[in-house]
C-alpha cells in the first residue's frame, strides 16, 4: 500500500468515525454537561486509538459495526483521561488540542463531570441493545476496563504523579509509560482483533505489536515535548521538563530516546510480520506515523 492509498483510508475511516462519535455523544445532557462532553471529545486529536481499532479489525476481517463502536468507546476513555489529567489537581494545563482545556472553558466541576460521563458513556456504547453479540460486548468491555483502570492508565498516572522530582531508572520509567499510555493503545489493537476470528499466533503477534507501538508513542511524546513548540503540539511544550517529571529524554538523553523509538518501530513491524495475517499494511503504516509524527 502506498502513502496515497493509506491517506485515503485514514480520511475515509476518520470521516466515518467522526460521524459515529457525533451521533453518540449527547448534546442535550442536563445543565450544559453535553456541551462540555462534546467540547472535550469532538473535532480534535490524532485519533490514533480509533484508527488502531479499525485497522486491526480490517486485518482480521472482523465486524465493522462492532469495531466502530469500539473505536468510539476507546476515544471516549482517552478524552475523559485528558480532561482529568489537565485539571489543576493533576497536570494543571491550560491548552489541549490547540484550544483551552475543558476546565478552563467550563470550570473544574463541569470538567470533572464531563470526564465522568464520558467514561460511563464508553461502556454504554459497547453494550447496545442489538448489533453486537453479548459475548463480544463482554470481551470488549473487559479489554477496555482493564486498560483504563488501576493496572493500566489510572495506575500509570498515579505513578507519574508520585515520580515528580525523582530519578527513575529506564525499567521503572518503561513500566510507568506502559501503564499510562501503552496499555490503552495495545487494547485498541486487541479490541479491533476481538471483532473477528484470530488464531493464537495472530493474537499474540497483535498484542506484541500493540505493546511496542504503545511505548514508541510515549517515547516520541517525550521527544516532542522538548523539540517542538506549543503551537505545533497543540498543548503546552516543555511541560514535563518544567514540572521536573522523569521522561525518556531526561533518563536516556535525546539521541538514545530517538534510537529507542526506531527500535520499537522495528519491533512492532516484526510482530506484524510474524502474525500470519494476509494484510497488515494499515497497522504497519500507523507504526510509521507514530514514530514520524511532529505533534
Amino acid at each position: 500500500m502506498d502513502a496515497k492509498d493509506f491517506d485515503h483510508w485514514v480520511d475515509t475511516s476518520l470521516a466515518a468515525f467522526e460521524a459515529a462519535l457525533d451521533d453518540l455523544v449527547p448534546a442535550n445532557a442536563p445543565a450544559g454537561l453535553g456541551e462540555a462532553m462534546r467540547y472535550a471529545v469532538l473535532g480534535g486529536g490524532k485519533r490514533l486509538r480509533p484508527l488502531l481499532v479499525l485497522a486491526s479489525c480490517a486485518a482480521v476481517g472482523g465486524d465493522s459495526f462492532a469495531a466502530m463502536r469500539a473505536a468510539c468507546a476507546v476515544e471516549l476513555i482517552h478524552a475523559y483521561s485528558l480532561v482529568h489529567d489537565d485539571m489543576p489537581c493533576m497536570d494543571d494545563d491550560v491548552m489541549r488540542r490547540g484550544k483551552p482545556t475543558t476546565h478552563v472553558q467550563f470550570g473544574e466541576a463541569q470538567a470533572m463531570l464531563a470526564g465522568d460521563a464520558m467514561q460511563a458513556l464508553a461502556f454504554e456504547v459497547l453494550t447496545p441493545d442489538s448489533g453486537i453479540a453479548p459475548a463480544l460486548q463482554a470481551r470488549l468491555c473487559a479489554l477496555l476496563a482493564r486498560s483504563a483502570g488501576h493496572d493500566g492508565m489510572a495506575g500509570g498516572q498515579a505513578i507519574d504523579l508520585a515520580s515528580i522530582g525523582k530519578r527513575l531508572d529506564e525499567a521503572t520509567l518503561r513500566d510507568m509509560h506502559r501503564r499510562k499510555t501503552g496499555v490503552l493503545l495495545q487494547a485498541s489493537v486487541m479490541m479491533g482483533a476481538a471483532c473477528g476470528a484470530t488464531s493464537t499466533q495472530a493474537a499474540q503477534a497483535l498484542s506484541s505489536y500493540g505493546a511496542a507501538l504503545g511505548l514508541a508513542f510515549q517515547v516520541v511524546d517525550d521527544i516532542l515535548d522538548v523539540t517542538q513548540d506549543s503551537q505545533v503540539l497543540g498543548k503546552t511544550a516543555g511541560k514535563d521538563q518544567d514540572a521536573n517529571k522523569p521522561t525518556y529524554v531526561s533518563v536516556l538523553g535525546l539521541a538514545p530516546a530517538r534510537a529507542l523509538a526506531q527500535e520499537l518501530r522495528a519491533e512492532a513491524k516484526a510482530a506484524l510480520a510474524a502474525s500470519g495475517l494476509a494484510d497488515v499494511s494499515h497497522l504497519s503504516l500507523l507504526a510509521d506515523s507514530v514514530v514520524e509524527r511532529v505533534n
